[in-house]
């Protein structure tokens, strides 16, 4: 894939192409980093094991030379503010941010504090100038898509059951990047005879009365938007969507891994993988928000589906 999906900022000058080993860490120092999640601990653990094997890659051992400190938001956004100001308390060099809405609480919340993030569109979200150059105190990596994901995503329904008319769209209409996917859907939607119901999703008891939606309006298949809070409910949607019989395309790998029918988008694992390399970067003196992104990375990014669960 293209710069697109990274963004990684860096020292001026070029320093960031010297061998890791010339900035090796003085012995016997100990770094913190804070690590910021929106739902519930447990939530995404493909996430936190993919940091944590980046991590492991770099020469960083949890409770030996680095400190993470963990918190959560628990689902509830008006608690961001507060665990910010905790984690900036303790004097965190670095801050790992997971999604859009916790990223941008953080960019209310510190200039100064360097954030890594994995969020939908840092650019279009305004937590970043650009991805060649960020600015400001934000790296990390993107999980925005082109402009032709939507349309791929409804081709993918389209291929998997013929006859849908009707496309349902579980979403966070408070997660800006995702805003921005469903209307691009939207506007894909009607050139291929498909008719979008919206399901927006803010809490976890709102999946629920997505899928009980489909008794009272019949629907032939979904498309999940990634987001934090539906991440962190996958066990929950791939269960309702076996129960009710309905296909179901998601954005991330890790829906299929925990037994989804299909996937159009990254493993997440992988990207939280990468972003060990920014925070490693960061602790060995980079600034955020200077040099260019790292190169490509299509591995990341893949089609992957299960087959049919066949009907009773």
């Amino acid at each position: 894939m293209t710069d697109r999906r990274t963004f990684l900022g860096a020292l001026a000058g070029g320093l960031l192409a010297l061998p890791l080993a010339a900035e090796a860490q003085p012995a016997g120092q100990v770094r913190r980093i804070g690590y910021l999640g929106y739902s519930v601990p447990g939530s995404d653990p493909s996430g936190i094991a993919g940091l944590s094997q980046g991590l492991n890659e770099l020469g960083y051992v949890e409770n030996k030379n680095i400190v993470i400190e963990y918190r959560f938001a628990e689902d509830r956004p008006d608690r961001l503010a507060s665990l910010i100001a905790e984690l900036i308390d303790l004097k965190v060099d670095v801050l790992i941010t997971q999604g859009t809405v916790v990223t941008a609480a953080a960019k209310r919340a510190t200039r100064k504090t360097p954030i890594v993030s994995v969020s939908g569109d840092p650019v279009g979200s305004g937590f970043v100038q650009s991805l060649a150059r960020p600015g400001g105190n934000i790296t990390g990596l993107s999980l925005a898509q082109e402009e032709s994901f939507g349309g791929k995503w409804l081709q993918l329904v389209r291929d998997a059951v013929p006859n849908a008319s009707r496309v349902g769209i579980i979403w966070n209409p408070t997660n800006r990047s995702m805003a921005a996917a469903f209307k691009e859907i939207n506007g894909t939607a009607p050139g291929l005879g498909i008719r979008l119901l919206s399901h927006p999703v803010q809490r976890p008891e709102d999946i629920d009365v997505a899928f009980a939606g489909l008794t009272r309006s019949p629907t032939g298949a979904f498309i999940i938007l990634t987001d934090p809070l539906v991440v962190s409910e996958k066990a929950r949607i791939v269960r309702l969507a076996a129960a009710r019989r309905v296909p179901t395309v998601y954005g991330v790998r890790e829906f299929v891994d925990a037994g989804g029918l299909m996937s159009y988008g990254p493993s997440l694992a992988d990207l939280w993988r990468r972003a060990a390399t920014y925070v490693d970067k960061i602790l060995k003196g980079a600034k955020p928000g200077i040099c260019p992104s790292s190169g490509p990375r299509s591995s990341s990014w893949s089609s992957t589906s299960r087959p049919p669960r066949p009907s009773a």
